[in-house]
């Protein structure tokens, strides 16, 4: 469908994308991947057509139809949720009031006595194309459709009839996110669709997603996201892009072999050189050498150079020691919040001990972010009583902290006006932890990316020692790398730290705590996401069985139309799919793994018999010894291949029966 032939793109001067070349045919799931400022946006947006290239080649079929969800500044006015989120159908909308109109004119030649008139029969041809064009795009199911992707996506019922403009920025994205789902682009383009997100409706958007009819282009920071919906991934380094057929984890175990494999070769490389030279060196001033000399120092000319990519560089740091602090750090009783008539909290009690790790979870305006202002002492509230332990200091990062930042002010700038006395030496150190290098730390913020700001944002944090720290989205527009260090640094801080994240892989090896909110209350769970997360899942299965909240009746599946019924159906198959091949994949490779080591040791084993046989070992009795050795290892080894491979068998096989269907390609 897209064809991106040698494509390049420059921006003041720099190359952002170099010699690019990219297809996305139907039906692709592909992930875009790369450090923050690496060309992924400026990519997306020429494939998109809204930025040209500084040459190259572009071909579109032109059967397609491209949508793209940017990562964030999209703001809705003037309408009602439902009505906004429906504009995606205008063409079918405006269809549907013209039947309306032709049918007022009908009736109204029909009362003048005009019934058999050739006007009626014309109207009544348009109406029938127009009834026609109405069924075959769903036209008379749009509120349906509308209220099941805005649900989906985490809005309440009564949010349908607000305002747009009552809605703050990170709805605001998710109301651009279900007019994009809702027009169904045969080219899906997602920028850090996640950021906005909290886990159900990621959940939600991930099985959407899987059973998406068009193709995808993907940008995200959430690596389970990317395992889970990408069949292709594309790293950008350096302007440069390199494709690998596999999901996130399959392209990082990929890259490492290759990046083994070309530092071999850079090696092999570079001593051809040194020998080279060294040639040159010896016999240049030397007549009868001359044509030899010359001939190398050609070879050296036209020899394409291996070039090793740099190690990009990520965030490295500690938080700085804090004080010790008390057993109890911070104690919430009876605490009631409300905003006007939003019930936010009802009589909320809790404790946090020194040393806790906890996870704030919940759907988004169920409190979290509000807690954790509370936690920070900015929030007031209406009753209960807030007290911090004992010589208890805090460092608080907010959601939407780095959009505060003064826009006029210097990366460096910003970090002085925060810095205690005697840090100043140790700022230009600090920010190139955090890959501000060289004249970046001249930089205004208002030119800064989301991602450099969030950077930014961090090492504000870490200028002033704490023993509680509550972080409300840290991680949002942080890349991979940035990440994995943040998570390192967190899990080596000895105080107490209080996390609201929806990405689980971040939060996973973190926390041992985890508290979700739900009709203004606080329940807490002890134990990891993951097992949360499970508990919840069962707890939710259990109330469908027992007919309860979460399912739905047989009356409202029966008023299900057939096309949402169908649409239900492929999601379910697609996430049947998924959990098939994610439980298959790993058994495929392993089998394939042991098939291809049965099949070695096989043909040593044939080989060593062979040998014993030959008159000229047999005489040789060391040789016999241990040729005898080797085929009695080759025979152990093989009955405990033999025995692995029929486990992995029994195992696949157990996973068809469960989860029948085709079987995931063996290469």
């Amino acid at each position: 469908m897209i064809n991106l032939s040698h494509v390049s793109r420059q921006f003041s001067g720099t190359e952002i994308l170099h010699d690019v070349s990219l297809r996305i045919g139907e039906g692709e799931r592909v992930a875009v991947v790369g450090p923050n400022g690496a060309g992924k946006s400026t990519l997306m947006k020429i494939i998109l057509g809204t930025l040209d290239p500084d040459s190259g080649e572009i071909q579109r079929s032109r059967s397609h139809t491209a949508g793209y969800l940017p990562q964030d500044g999209v703001v809705h006015k003037g309408k009602s949720l439902a009505d906004e989120a429906a504009t995606a159908f205008d063409d079918l909308l405006e269809l549907r009031r013209r039947a309306e109109g032709i049918h007022r004119e009908i009736d109204e030649l029909v009362a003048r006595g005009q019934g058999r008139s050739v006007e009626v029969e014309s109207l009544a041809e348009e109406l029938g194309r127009i009834q026609h064009h109405l069924e075959h795009g769903e036209g008379w199911s749009i509120e349906n459709r509308v209220e099941e992707i805005l649900l989906g996506l985490g809005f309440q019922k009564n949010d349908l009839g607000r305002a747009t403009g009552e809605f703050s920025g990170g709805w605001q994205m998710r109301l651009a996110l279900a007019k994009l789902l809702l027009r169904e682009p045969t080219v899906l383009m997602l920028d850090e669709p996640t950021n906005h997100l909290d886990m159900d409706s990621l959940r939600w958007l991930e099985e959407y997603l899987a059973s998406y009819e068009g193709s995808i282009v993907l940008i995200s920071h959430d690596r389970r996201f990317l395992d889970n919906l990408a069949r292709r991934t594309v790293e950008l380094s350096r302007g440069r892009a390199t494709e690998y057929r596999g999901n996130f984890s399959y392209y990082l175990r990929e890259k490492e072999i290759r990046a083994h494999h070309l530092k071999a070769k850079y090696e092999n490389q570079q001593e051809k050189i040194r020998d080279t030279m060294r040639f040159i060196e010896r016999f240049r001033a030397k007549n009868t050498k001359a044509s030899q000399v010359q001939s190398r120092l050609r070879m050296l000319e036209k020899m394409e150079r291996i070039e090793l990519e740099e190690e990009e560089g990520g965030i490295s740091f500690d938080f700085p020691a804090p004080p010790r602090a008390g057993k109890i750090v911070m104690t919430l009783e009876g605490v009631h919040k409300r905003y006007g008539d939003q019930e936010v909290f009802s009589g909320l009690d809790l404790t946090l001990a020194r040393g806790e790790r906890v996870a704030l979870l919940g759907l988004n305006g169920t409190g979290k972010s509000t807690l954790a202002r509370i936690l920070a002492g900015i929030e007031p509230f209406q009753h209960g009583s807030r007290r911090p332990g004992h010589n208890v200091s805090l460092s608080y990062y907010a959601q939407h902290q780095a959009e505060e930042l003064p826009a006029d002010r210097t990366v460096l700038q910003t970090l002085e006006e925060v810095s205690p006395a005697g840090m100043q030496q140790r700022l230009r150190t600090l920010l190139g932890s955090f890959l501000f290098r060289g004249d970046d730390v001249f930089k205004s913020v208002g030119v800064l990316s989301g991602g450099e700001k969030s950077r930014l944002a961090l090492a504000r944090l870490l200028l002033v020692p704490a023993n509680l720290l509550i972080l409300d989205e840290p991680t949002n527009h942080l890349d991979q790398r940035s990440k994995g260090v943040l998570q390192d640094a967190l899990l080596r801080f000895g105080g107490t730290s209080v996390v609201v994240s929806h990405d689980r892989d971040f939060l996973e090896p973190l926390i041992g705590k985890v508290i979700d909110f739900s009709g203004g209350k606080a329940r807490v769970h002890p134990g990891s996401v993951k097992e949360y997360l499970e508990k919840i899942q069962r707890e939710r299965e259990g109330e469908k069985e027992a007919g309860k909240g979460g399912g739905k009746g047989a009356g409202e599946v029966e008023s299900l139309s057939p096309a949402k019924r169908e649409r239900q159906r492929k999601r379910r198959e697609a996430a049947r799919r998924q959990e098939r091949s994610r439980r298959l994949k790993p058994m495929t490779a392993a089998l394939e793994k042991t098939e291809k080591e049965i099949a070695r040791l096989e043909q040593r084993k044939g080989e060593v018999e062979s040998e014993l046989t030959r008159d000229t070992v047999c005489g040789d009795e060391a040789r016999v010894r241990a040729l005898s050795h080797e085929y009695g290892e080759c025979s152990r080894d093989l009955a405990a291949l033999y025995e692995k491979w029929t486990a992995l068998q029994e195992e696949m096989e157990e996973v068809e029966r469960d989860l029948p269907g085709e079987a995931p390609p063996r290469g």
